[in-house]
């Protein structure tokens, strides 16, 4: 039988048959879906939650920015108010639950909460990402843990995995769909035809997509999520200039209906791995993915995370990576995991640092097949022109297509090429170089394609 870090499964086992539960008091910061999804199934399985944890875990007070705005869950008026600090100054409360977003007020809140020696459970990607270092540090130098199971992907208890599950394995590899936003519009172009337009706008209709889908259909929102992900499996906080990020907005129809002629779909995904050097690569773009892999099958607002460990080899995790109830699960998850430091006197370091890779690869050194769509002048000696300045920079074309159509008299045509493994930095001098040929119109489409084990 092996050994596991001390975890909330560790004392179930350890527990009498007749439970005398410890009241938790928590504070919570944050009144909107997932606020509200947690307030709602805190109280719906209380009963099952002590009879678990031994811990009755109970919001005392409630933290909002419009205490006016009508709410999806009844709170008392008295356990409601507008300011941060009330959590802070309130001795009873043990846990503070961060689910208010942003980098600001977030970050004044979670440094106040660790300095008070309160417990910290946050789904904040974005603060985590672009200051995680800070805030574990400062959480290291105060002896509080800081939990946030829910930053990244959803439901899906990735975080646990990473830091429990495969705490014995060398991390070889992680590639992640990890917004749920854009895999639903990338899922309607792929299976229904629907424009990049059309597909936000029947996302926004469900509800998958804000009304400033910003964050997510530029790539940062699943970035942030890569950062915290790459971070907790080598060992160094991942600064965010050395992430190379592309959003989904410019991916044509066209480059669906080729991909798929070629065996592929496009997905935004996000991809962190280590060299033999240590050096490690952490990206997040649209990208073409076979469509014999298991990931090609990732469909609608559902994530998956792939991790590939040296010794447990490719692990698969699925589920539902966003929405009120999925992500309050995480957050209660993490909960649970807090009261087992309060009762039984475990302790969750939330990020270790060693100093075995700590070292970010330069983006231009990432090495990727790559898909490059043009559209160029439909005359002889083109793809010559385009193949010599690929060769310029050692880059090799391993397939073509160029379609015929007989009846289209607009003068130019679709030229469509697959390249043999190639540096970002030289794919991007050839770039520029095709782009400045007078036979080439308008601005190439070009994503990298993955090579992924088991397709």
């Amino acid at each position: 039988m092996t050994s596991a870090p001390f975890s909330i499964l560790s004392f179930l086992l350890l527990m009498p048959a007749t439970i005398t539960s410890r009241t938790i008091h928590i504070g919570l910061a944050g009144l909107g879906n997932v606020g509200a999804g947690v307030y709602k199934n805190l109280d719906a399985n209380r009963d099952l939650i002590v009879q678990r944890t031994g811990a009755d875990i109970r919001v005392k007070r409630v933290i909002v920015r419009d205490i006016s705005r009508a709410r999806d869950v009844e709170v008392p008026p008295d356990m409601v108010s507008s300011r941060w600090q009330d959590l802070i100054d309130d001795a009873e409360i043990e846990v503070i639950v961060e689910l208010i977003g942003g980098t600001t007020t977030a970050y004044d809140l979670v440094c106040a909460a660790l300095r008070a020696k309160k417990t910290v459970v946050t789904g904040n990607k974005a603060l985590l990402a672009e200051r995680g270092q800070e805030l574990f540090a400062l959480a290291e130098k105060c002896g509080v843990p800081i939990y946030f199971e829910a930053a990244v992907a959803g439901g899906i208890p990735i975080i646990q995995v990473l830091q429990e599950g495969l705490v014995g394995n060398r991390i070889l590899s992680i590639h992640g769909i990890i917004n749920g936003t854009c895999n639903y519009i990338l899922t309607r172009m792929s299976q229904a035809g629907l424009s990049y337009a059309d597909a936000l706008r029947e996302a926004q209709e469900k509800g998958y997509a804000e009304a400033d889908p910003t964050l997510d259909v530029s790539g940062w929102d699943a970035a942030h999520k890569a950062i915290i992900l790459a971070s907790l499996s080598y060992g160094f906080w991942i600064p965010q200039e050395c992430v190379h990020v592309e959003g989904v907005d410019k991916i044509d129809i066209a480059d669906f209906k080729f991909a798929k002629r070629l065996g592929y779909t496009i997905k935004l995904l996000s991809v962190i791995r280590a060299d033999e050097k240590g050096l490690v690569e952490v990206r997040t773009q649209p990208t073409l993915v076979p469509l014999s892999h298991v990931l090609a099958s990732v469909s609608g607002s559902f994530n998956a995370v792939l991790v590939n460990g040296d010794i447990v080899g490719e692990s698969l995790f699925y589920g539902r990576g966003a929405g009120q109830d999925p992500t309050s699960s995480s957050v209660i998850s993490d909960l649970c995991e807090a009261a087992a430091t309060l009762v039984y006197g475990a302790r969750h370091s939330g990020f270790v640092p060693h100093g075995l890779y700590g070292k970010s690869k330069p983006v231009d050194d990432t090495v990727s097949h790559y898909y490059l769509r043009l559209t160029v002048a439909d005359e002889p000696g083109v793809l010559a022109r385009v193949a010599t300045e690929l060769g310029r920079r050692s880059i090799g074309i391993s397939s073509m297509i160029q379609p015929e159509d007989l009846e289209d008299t607009s003068g130019q045509t679709s030229l469509v090429l697959m390249l043999h493994d190639a540096k970002l930095g030289d794919v991007k001098g050839a770039l520029d170089a095709i782009r400045a040929l007078d036979c080439v119109r308008g601005e190439p489409s070009w994503m990298r394609v993955e090579t992924l084990q088991g397709s």
